[in-house]
């Protein structure tokens, strides 16, 4: 697939939306919607959770359940399945809106500069930094 079909502009639209209807509006939200610990020191160092088997540190807690993330996962691609499908209908930005531009992920672009070059492609995009 080019890169090239979409412009900049067209890209963040077409991400933010995809985004929004795939990832935010699932089970995640169910997830976020918890209760969120303070911290006095501001990096959780101080937060503990009390088991009966122990306490966790919350810097070493697994917020999300291996049962838990395979449903999110499904979920996912299921609704970016969908969101391929029906793009024309669902290419719409409500609260994402109002979200910060999406930016180019380095190592992402570095993942795909390196498979790109492994299959002769020269599209190698902008020096990295």
């Amino acid at each position: 697939m080019s890169d090239d079909i979409l412009t900049d502009d067209e890209k963040a639209r077409f991400t933010l939306a995809l985004v929004e209807q795939c990832v935010r509006n699932t089970a995640l939200e169910d997830l976020h919607a918890g209760t969120v610990p303070s911290s006095a020191t501001g990096d959780f160092s101080d937060v503990k959770v009390v088991t009966p088997y122990g306490e966790i540190p919350w810097t070493r807690l697994s917020r999300l359940s291996d049962e838990e993330m395979k449903s999110l996962m499904i979920e996912v691609c299921n609704k970016v399945f969908t969101f391929l499908t029906h793009t024309e209908d669902l290419l719409v930005l409500d609260g994402a809106a109002r979200w910060n531009r999406p930016q180019i992920d380095f190592p992402l672009q570095r993942k795909a500069q390196m498979r790109s070059a492994l299959r002769g492609g020269s599209d190698v995009g902008p020096t990295l930094k």
